[in-house]
Formats: structure tokens, sequence, C-alpha cells
């Protein structure tokens, strides 16, 4: 018999987890809003006009609202699989500027066949493992000239958090594909020369209770089928926290993210892309960033 993947996600705790989170995820969510940023500047030198773009994993539309800004005339669709989110979502639409909400899987999209011109997904695809179906879905409902753009961790992510955990036998981390093996996917599934870079972004903590008090903020519970079922001991938890107080430099905790970017095109002759996707590469920074929380927190309220 197949020994049970300890790292499987189960989808219906993954919903229950972003539906609990909606009304607190904004507060929390400073590297979702960084990375976000960043994700919208790349789009810019390609001077997209599209009909309909899809925001996949929209969360609460903090990201969909500058998409309606960017693509005025588009019909622009936020699509998560959390009702409590796409709510949330709700607050960020303006009689002028408004944008549809759908609930409904990534991996099961309600769209007909070739009717999106832009997939934006910022942030999302982690919980979408292995990402196979879901590459296969945005490929379904991309036009033969359409372009999918997004973000998503790599295997670094949390990997402190990872590591103080590591005596555990149980999952208490995520796990997060390498940015090659999401590269391959995407060709799988029938995109056109995938272009991938990667970002690390280290943000400090005070204390590692405040990271875990964020992640829970955000909806990011461990929904693995090898996590504990019954609560941590305060033994055991104390025994990750000391171990985590290795990691602490100049008074501050960091907690590593490994950032992946990618972008490719649905269309495999190279006369249907309307620019070449190495154009999207051309902001990667590459190397390391430090990020003091307070640093986020200042951006995100500007």
């Amino acid at each position: 018999m197949t020994e049970p993947n300890p790292f499987e996600l189960h989808r219906a705790g993954v919903r229950a987890a972003f539906d609990r989170a909606g009304a607190r995820y904004e507060a929390a969510a400073l590297v979702q809003a960084r990375v976000a940023e960043e994700l919208l500047a790349r789009l810019e030198p390609f001077a997209f006009a599209p009909d309909v773009l899809l925001d996949l994993g929209a969360g609460t539309g903090r990201a969909t609202r500058r998409l309606k800004r960017l693509y005025r005339r588009a019909c622009v669709v936020a699509l998560d699989l959390s009702p409590g989110m796409l709510q949330q979502a709700a607050r960020h639409q303006t009689l002028l500027r408004r944008f549809e909400r759908v609930c409904a899987d990534a991996t099961r999209l309600p769209l007909a066949a070739q009717s999106v011109d832009v997939i934006f997904s910022n942030l999302m695809l982690q919980w979408c493992d292995p990402p196979d179906e879901a590459f296969a879905e945005a490929r379904r409902v991309l036009k033969p000239r359409g372009f999918f753009a997004f973000s998503t961790f790599g295997p670094d992510t949390l990997r402190e958090l990872r590591a103080a955990w590591g005596e555990d036998s149980r999952t208490h981390v995520n796990r997060f594909l390498d940015m090659h093996d999401l590269g391959d996917a995407l060709m799988r599934m029938g995109f056109s020369e995938p272009v991938l870079d990667v970002e690390r972004m280290t943000v400090n903590y005070q204390d590692a209770l405040t990271l875990m008090r964020d992640l829970k903020a955000i909806g990011a519970h461990n929904v693995t089928a090898g996590r504990a079922r019954s609560l941590t001991g305060k033994d055991r938890l104390r025994g990750m926290l000391d171990r985590y107080e290795t990691y602490r430099r100049d008074g501050r905790l960091p907690a590593t993210y490994e950032i992946i970017y990618a972008a490719a095109w649905a269309g495999r002759e190279r006369d249907e892309r309307p620019s070449s996707p190495e154009a999207l590469a051309a902001r990667a920074v590459g190397g390391e960033v430090q990020v003091p929380l307070s640093r986020i927190r200042r951006r995100r309220r500007s």
C-alpha cells in the first residue's frame, strides 16, 4: 500500500482556516501585500488591455482593487476558495470600479474555456499541492494569447520555524515546491517557456510566538494530513521556542520567506505573444532582502 503523504492539504481545512481569518487578514498579511506590489509592477511593461482578467486566489480583494485601477475597461474577477475572504473583498469595491466575486476552487474553475486574457495569482498556489490541477485549469480558461503571472512560496520559506520543530514527528509547516518543479509542472500542463525567479525576504520578529500569531491571523493554519490532532504539549512548545532562539541576532528573530515569481504564456507560437516573457524577469532582485516588520507595516499604510 502507498504510504499516506503527511503534507497532503485538506481543501475543506484550507477553506475553513481562511474563512476564520477574513476579518483580520489584511492587518497581518504584510508579506502578502509586499509581494503583491512586486507582482503588480511586473505586469506594467506589457501594457495589456485585457477584456477579462482573473485574480486567482484573490483573498480580501486588496490586489483586485489595484488590478481594476490598472485595467479599468476589463471585467476583473476576484475568485477565492473562501466565502469569508470574498465577503471582505466587497469593501474594496467602489461604485465606478466594481469587480466580480466568485467563490470557487482553483482546481475546478467555473469559467468557460479560452475566456480569460490574463490570470494574476498572488501567494495562493502553495495551497494547491501538487499544482498540476490548478495549472491545468488556468491553461484551460486562458485564451491562446493568455498570460499567467503568479507568486508562491519556495522551500526555504519559514525554514527557521521548520527546523525549530524538527525533533517533533508531526508536520508543523507546509511543504513548498522548488522553482524547478513549478517550471516543470507549467510545461506539463501546456504553458509555453515559463520564466521564474526567486527573491528571499527576511522578516524580523520579537519572538516566535508573534510569528505564529501572525500566521494564524492570515489563515496559514497547519492543515496537512500529518499535523498533530491534539493541542501541542507545553514541553514540546517550549522546546521549539528554545530552538528558535538559537537564530536570534541583534535582539530579533528572523523568519525567512522564499518568494518565487513566475510567468508563462498559454500560446505556443512566438508570434502570438505580445512581448517576450524575459521582460518579466528584468525586475528580479536575486539576492536576499532584510525587511524589518515595522517597515512593511509603514509600506502597507502609505
